[in-house]
């Protein structure tokens, strides 16, 4: 396999009962939420990136679902990690604020996965809160000492996270209640400041689509990033309900 190979594997979709096991406000807008189940003995989850189908409960034929990232997960233990961004109104949030221990859910997935490889000489990874729980499960696997940058855009200094890094981390927020614009031009600023590093860099990036969209090009044209080792994703689109949009592929 050539250097920095990116690869995409695909598995059987199946679904999963899951009984909540804790529920943990981590910020504001952030809350967390540990599941336990013995159906997750088999549970995959190759890339810090998967989405998860979470089924929510609604007296309805045909139940909404919401795509979620495995912020972390423990086959053996049985336990599963999902974190919910309280970014707009909707059935995950509703469900996940009334969520309350011994509750049960259905989840679908993963159906696959984009493996990057760690081989690259840096990361940088870009996004809105709902891209925060695949943003620190990638810092958190990363090799030691590996430089990655995160640069995320949040409603204010109380969204920050910390994550247990072994790499080289350099967090860059921006905060929507210090400046003017809209979340490009916040990640943008952001970033303006931040040269990319000599060697060769793999950039991750997941926002509202049009976000996503206009980042994705200003690294490519304006900062000259290699297409080929960029992936952009529209976690969610203004005014569209369960929208996951891959951007360039």
């Amino acid at each position: 396999m050539s250097p920095h190979a990116i690869t995409r594997v695909r598995r059987e979709t199946r679904r999963r009962w899951l009984t909540v096991a804790s529920v943990e406000r981590l910020t504001p807008r952030m809350l967390r939420i540990g599941f336990v189940s013995p159906e997750l003995g088999d549970f995959t989850s190759a890339s810090p990136d998967d989405h998860i189908k979470l089924f929510f409960p609604a007296g309805a034929e045909k139940p909404p679902m919401r795509d979620f990232t495995p912020r972390a997960f423990d086959p053996a233990g049985g336990t599963l990690v999902v974190d919910f961004a309280l970014h707009e109104a909707g059935p995950a949030m509703q469900w996940a604020m009334a969520a309350e221990i011994g509750q049960r859910l259905e989840i679908g997935g993963p159906r696959g996965s984009m493996i990057v490889p760690d081989d690259f000489d840096w990361y940088l990874l870009i996004g809105d809160e709902t891209a925060l729980p695949a943003i620190g499960r990638r810092v958190e696997e990363l090799r030691p000492g590996v430089p990655v940058t995160t640069a995320v855009v949040i409603a204010d200094a109380g969204e920050r996270q910390v994550f247990a890094a072994k790499a080289d981390w350099t967090p860059l927020w921006a905060t929507r209640d210090s400046a003017s614009g809209d979340d490009a031009a916040l990640l943008i600023a952001a970033l303006a400041a931040h040269p990319l590093p000599p060697g060769d860099g793999f950039v991750w990036i997941a926002a509202e689509a049009t976000v996503a969209r206009a980042l994705r090009s200003h690294l490519i044209e304006e900062r000259q990033h290699p297409a080929q080792w960029l992936k952009a994703s529209g976690y969610w689109k203004r005014g569209q309900a369960d929208v996951h949009e891959r951007i360039g592929d």
